[in-house]
C-alpha cells in the first residue's frame, strides 16, 4: 500500500512533530510516537493527518477510548475524511455500517496508481482477473470455443488489468472508476472504447438500459457495503443474456462487515440475495481467494449471474 495520506497542517513546527512521530513509530517506540503525534495535533488543532495518525497509535496501544476521540477529531477537521477515520470508527463498532467516503476512496487510489500493479501482483499474489475469467469461461463455455462478448463493462476498472485478462473475449470495454490517477493508467492500456470518472453506481446509472452483455468487477465491490443498489443497476444495462461476473471477499457469516484490510467482506446470503433483488439469476458462486495478505489467503468469493 501507499505510504500514510498526509495533508500539511500549515504549521511547520506541527508538521515536523509529525514526521518525528512517525519515525519513532517505525522504530517501535509507539508510546514515544503517540505523546509527538499528540503535540502535533494540540499545536494545529485542524491537523487532520496527525488527529488520524494519533487514532491508529491509541489502537496500537490498546487505548480505544483514545482512539475514538482522536478519529472524530480527524473527520471534525477534514469532513471529507481523506484519511478513512469513519472506516477506523465502524471497524470498532462505534458507528453503523455505511458507505465508505468517497473522497478517501478517491484519495488512496490515487495516491495507489503509480505502483497499483506492482504492489498487487508482485506484494500480495492478485490473481483477480484470471479468478474471473476462469470463472466466466467455466460458466458460459457450452461449446468448443470461449465465449466471447459484444460489449462489456468494466467496474471500478482501475489501471485496466480486468480488461488486460478479457480482451481476446471481448471486442468493446467501458471502464468506470472513481479514481483520476487510475482512470490515467487504464487508458493507457488502449483497451477502452471509453472511460468515466464517477463512484460506481452513480457511473451505472448514467449508462444506457441493456447496453452491455458482460459486465465485469473485479476486486471492486469490495468497497460496497450494501450490495443490492450495485446490482440493480448492473442488471438494468445488460442485455437479456447477459452476464454479471464479480469477486469480493467474504467471511463466515451472512451479512457484512468491515474486514482487517479496512474493506467489506460480504457473506454468501447477503450475495445471494443481493444477486436475486437485482432481477439476476445465479449461475454459479465459489470460495475463491484473489489476493493474500500476512502470508494467507483473504477468503473471497466468485460469482457469475445471468440477466434473465
Amino acid at each position: 500500500m501507499p505510504a500514510p495520506f498526509f495533508m500539511s497542517s500549515g504549521d511547520l513546527i506541527a508538521d515536523k512533530r509529525y514526521d518525528f512521530a512517525r519515525d519513532l513509530q517505525l522504530r517501535g517506540d509507539l508510546e514515544g510516537a503517540a505523546d509527538l503525534m499528540a503535540q502535533a495535533a494540540e499545536l494545529a488543532p485542524n491537523f487532520a493527518s496527525a488527529w488520524f495518525a494519533l487514532g491508529e497509535l491509541k489502537q496500537e496501544l490498546n487505548l480505544h477510548g483514545e482512539a475514538i476521540k482522536a478519529y472524530r477529531k480527524a473527520i471534525e477537521a477534514d469532513p471529507l475524511d481523506r484519511h478513512g477515520a469513519k472506516l477506523r470508527l465502524m471497524r470498532l463498532g462505534v458507528e453503523k455500517l455505511s458507505d465508505m467516503p468517497p473522497a478517501y476512496v478517491q484519495s488512496l487510489f490515487d495516491q495507489y496508481a503509480p505502483r497499483f500493479e506492482d504492489a498487487l501482483i508482485n506484494d500480495l499474489g492478485y490473481r483477480g482477473p484470471q479468478v474471473l475469467l476462469n470463472a466466466v469461461v467455466a460458466a458460459c463455455h457450452t461449446g468448443k470455443r470461449p465465449p466471447f462478448f459484444k460489449r462489456a463493462l468494466d467496474l471500478g476498472c482501475g489501471t485496466g488489468l480486468a480488461a488486460r485478462a478479457f480482451a481476446r473475449n471481448a471486442d468493446e470495454f467501458v471502464g468506470i472508476d472513481l479514481s483520476p490517477g487510475m482512470i490515467a493508467k487504464a487508458r493507457q492500456t488502449g483497451l477502452y472504447a471509453r472511460l468515466e470518472v464517477a463512484d460506481m453506481v452513480q457511473g451505472l446509472a448514467h449508462e444506457p438500459a441493456e447496453r452491455f452483455d458482460l459486465v465485469l468487477s473485479a476486486d471492486a465491490i469490495i468497497y460496497l457495503p450494501d450490495l443490492a443498489p450495485v446490482l440493480k443497476q448492473i442488471a438494468r444495462v445488460l442485455q437479456p443474456g447477459g452476464i454479471a461476473a464479480f469477486t469480493t471477499e467474504t467471511h463466515s457469516g451472512d451479512g457484512v462487515i468491515i474486514g482487517a484490510g479496512f474493506r467489506y467482506a460480504h457473506g454468501a446470503k447477503h450475495v445471494r440475495d443481493a444477486i436475486a433483488a437485482g432481477g439476476l439469476t445465479l449461475c454459479r458462486l465459489e470460495d475463491v481467494s484473489t489476493r493474500n495478505e500476512n502470508n494467507a489467503p483473504v477468503p473471497g468469493l466468485v460469482a457469475i449471474a445471468r440477466k434473465p
